[in-house]
């Protein structure tokens, strides 16, 4: 559903948001998560984590070519 850069770009922007919380539970460190995106169609979805749980993203060319922010890779 979101090509590599964009599920890059969204965990980071989740793990600024956990960050911002000061929740104490949190670990110093990275934020380990799992966000799951459902489309608006049954096969439409995504599975974003946090970026040090994906050290090499799967690539999907149909994704990449959705994305209008790396010219469509």
């Amino acid at each position: 559903m979101f090509s590599v850069r964009q599920k890059r770009d969204i965990a980071e922007k989740v793990q600024a948001i956990l960050r911002e919380t000061g929740h104490p539970e949190l670990p110093a460190g990275e934020i380990q998560f799992s966000l799951e995106v459902a489309g608006a169609e049954s096969w439409s979805w995504a599975c974003i984590r946090n970026n040090g749980a994906v050290p090499q993203p799967e690539v999907n060319p149909w994704n990449e070519s959705q994305d209008g922010g790396n010219g469509g890779a």
